[in-house]
C-alpha cells in the first residue's frame, strides 16, 4: 500500500516509531504547510516532499492520504482528497460537527472511497484481550464500566515546553482549546461501542475549572477541561466515563460483570497489563480491610484485582515493543525504552495497516462508517453538554461489531486466572464465619 502524508507536526514522530514495522507500506512522501518543518522531517527520515497539496493528491502513486492537519482542517483536507480519488485515514476527531462528518462520509461513497479514522487502539493485544474475556462469558454478564481519561493538571506541566523527538512543539493550543473530551474520550468509546454495541442514552456534564493553563491566550479561553458521560447502551450495560486536564494521570479501565472484572491501568498502551479477578466472598469481604485494600501485595493473596492474563498477540505485536528510526542517540533509546516499559506505547501506523489489509481482502472496515459517526457524536454530545448537564438520545447508531476471527483463535489460559489463591481457599470458611 502507498501513503502520503499531510502534516508533519508533533504526532507525525509518534506515526514514525513503529514505521520500521510495516515494510509493506510504501510512504510516497509528506506535506506540512509550514516548509520548514517539512523540511525537518525530510531531513531526519529522508521521506521526499510535496511542495503543496495538489501535487500530493495528483501524484498518481498515492492510494491512501493520511490526514495530520489540525483539526480545523480536517474536513477540507480530507475532502480534497476523497475528491481526488483518494482513500483516507484521519486523525481524531474527523470533524468536530456531526453533519460536517456525515457530509465527508457521504463524499466518500459517492467516489467509492474508504474513510477511516483513529483511535486505532482497538486492535491493540491489551483491547483484544479484554474483548476476549468478556465476550466468552469469563466475568459473566457485564453490566457496569467505570473508564478514566484524566490527563493531569494541565497548567502545571509546562505544555508550551514539550517538543517531539525531532523538534516539533506540543500542540498545546489546540489540545486546551478543543479541550479534553475532544481529544481523548475517544480512546475509552471506541472500545466501549466495539464490546457493547450502540449507546442509546447519554447523560452528561462538562465545565471549565481551571483558567490560565498556559500563558499564551486561547481562544476560546474557557473550553470544558472536565467532562462526566453516563452512558446507556443498547445492551443493557452501563459506563461511566470521566475525562480532564485537571486530575492526575488515570487512564484505567474496569468493567464489572455479575461474576468477576477485567480491569487494565493505561488505554494509551497497546499492551497495557490487563488483570482479571473472579469475585469470591474472600475477595470482596477482604476490600473491607485498609491494608487488602491499599497494599497489592496483600491484597492479592485474598484475589483482589485478580490475575494478570497473558494478553493475546496480534498480526503486528512487535511494533511496539522497540522503536526504530525516530532518534539515534543512546539517551533517546534510554528514554523511549522508560517509555515503552511505563508511560505508554502506542502503534499509530496499526490503523492504517488495517485499514489497507481490509481493501485488499476486499471485506468492511472494522470500523465502518456508522460506527465512527456514532463515535463522533457520542464526543460531541458529551463536550457539548455545559454545566448544567444535559439527557439526550444519539441520532446515529450502528450494527455490533462481531469479535474479529483472530482475536477468538488466539488461545491464552484465562482459566488460570480465575483460580483461588492459595490463602484465598483456606480463609474462606473463616470470612464466611466473620459474616454470619
Amino acid at each position: 500500500m502507498k501513503i502520503a502524508f499531510v502534516g508533519c507536526g508533533y504526532v507525525f514522530d509518534i506515526y514514525m516509531r513503529t514505521r520500521w514495522a510495516y515494510p509493506e507500506i510504501e510512504i510516497c512522501g509528506v506535506f506540512d504547510r509550514d516548509a520548514k518543518r517539512a523540511e525537518v522531517v525530510h531531513r531526519h527520515y529522508g521521506f521526499p516532499l510535496y511542495p503543496d497539496l495538489e501535487t500530493l493528491l495528483a501524484d498518481p502513486r498515492v492510494e491512501v492520504v493520511i490526514n495530520l492537519t489540525s483539526i480545523a482542517s480536517h474536513f477540507e483536507v480530507t475532502q480534497r482528497a476523497l475528491e481526488a480519488g483518494k482513500h483516507v485515514y484521519t486523525e481524531k476527531p474527523i470533524t468536530t460537527d456531526l453533519a460536517t462528518t456525515q457530509e465527508l462520509f457521504a463524499i466518500a461513497k459517492a467516489h467509492d472511497r474508504i474513510l477511516a479514522a483513529a483511535p486505532c487502539n482497538l486492535y491493540s493485544d491489551a483491547l483484544a484481550t479484554v474483548w476476549k474475556v468478556v465476550k466468552e462469558g469469563t466475568i459473566g454478564r457485564p453490566v457496569l464500566v467505570y473508564a478514566e481519561m484524566d490527563d493531569s493538571p494541565a497548567h502545571l506541566m509546562h505544555l508550551d515546553s514539550v517538543r517531539s523527538p525531532t523538534g516539533a512543539p506540543f500542540p498545546y493550543a489546540e489540545e486546551l482549546q478543543e479541550g479534553c473530551t475532544v481529544e481523548h474520550i475517544g480512546y475509552h468509546l471506541v472500545w466501549l461501542c466495539a464490546l457493547f454495541g450502540p449507546a442509546i442514552g447519554v447523560t452528561a456534564f462538562s465545565k471549565f475549572l481551571v483558567p490560565d493553563k498556559v500563558a499564551a491566550p486561547l481562544s476560546p479561553p474557557d473550553t470544558p477541561d472536565l467532562s462526566v458521560a453516563c452512558l446507556d447502551f443498547a445492551n443493557g450495560v452501563a459506563a461511566r466515563i470521566t475525562c480532564s486536564w485537571v486530575a492526575p494521570r488515570d487512564h484505567s479501565l474496569r468493567i464489572i460483570g455479575d461474576a468477576g472484572q477485567i480491569s487494565l491501568d493505561n488505554a494509551f498502551h497497546d499492551q497495557s497489563p490487563v488483570f482479571l479477578e473472579r469475585f469470591s466472598r474472600v475477595s470482596l469481604s477482604a476490600r473491607k480491610a485498609y491494608t487488602a485494600r491499599t497494599q497489592p501485595l496483600v491484597g492479592r493473596r485474598f484475589g483482589i484485582g485478580g490475575g494478570r492474563l497473558d494478553l493475546v498477540r496480534r498480526w503486528k505485536s512487535h511494533a511496539v515493543e522497540q522503536e526504530r528510526g525516530v532518534g539515534r542517540s543512546p539517551k533517546h533509546r534510554l528514554v523511549s525504552w522508560l517509555r515503552r516499559r511505563e508511560v505508554y506505547a502506542q502503534d499509530k501506523i496499526l490503523g492504517i495497516a488495517e485499514m489497507g489489509k481490509a481493501i485488499a481482502e476486499g471485506r468492511p472496515q472494522l470500523m465502518a462508517p456508522d460506527f465512527l459517526m456514532h463515535l463522533n457524536e457520542l464526543t460531541l454530545l458529551v463536550q457539548g453538554a455545559g454545566s448544567e448537564g444535559r439527557t439526550v438520545k444519539p441520532t446515529t447508531s450502528f450494527a455490533p461489531i462481531d469479535l474479529p476471527a483472530d482475536f477468538a483463535t488466539t488461545q491464552p489460559d484465562f482459566q488460570k486466572a480465575q483460580r483461588p489463591k492459595f490463602l484465598e481457599r483456606r480463609i474462606a470458611g473463616v470470612v464466611g464465619r466473620m459474616q454470619r
